[in-house]
């Protein structure tokens, strides 16, 4: 089924539930590398999931309630976030789809302080989920 190409720019948005962490979430915004062009932007292929990082989130979870940070990542694409057909140069372009899974990569742990010496949370990411939010809303790809 089409759907909209994504292009250089267009956010990808994250839910704030990445497993028994609550991260305070922010947008992210991917990067375009295709050989084409859309709206004067470049269109989003195969792999430029990879340059969307949101550093300096912060997290906590009932274990570990003094909040801590890390780095929200694009773990892997929905089958229908990557098309079959529409490529940009070699490379399939990337498209709005559904939700994609995502990491919280754990920087600094958060805490509990409620005993006689802290103890820091000992998982180093993660699991959680995101969509996009698509800028182009005239070119469609399959």
């Amino acid at each position: 089924m089409a759907d909209y190409i994504l292009i250089n720019g267009d956010q990808a948005i994250f839910q704030p539930t990445f497993g028994a962490a609550t991260v305070a979430v922010r947008p992210g915004r991917i990067k375009g590398s295709g050989a084409s062009n859309c709206q004067g932007q470049k269109v989003c292929v195969d792999g430029d999931e990879k340059s969307v990082e949101v550093p300096g989130c912060i997290y906590m979870t009932p274990q570990f309630p003094t909040p801590g940070a890390g780095t929200l990542k694009i773990g892997a694409l929905a089958g229908n976030q990557k098309a079959r057909k529409t490529k940009s140069g070699k490379k399939n372009v990337l498209l709005k789809g559904g939700t994609f899974q995502a990491t919280f990569e754990v920087q600094t742990p958060a805490q509990n302080t409620s005993g006689p010496a802290p103890v820091s949370d000992p998982m180093t990411q993660y699991p959680g989920s995101g969509g996009f939010i698509n800028t182009n809303t005239k070119f469609k790809g399959s």
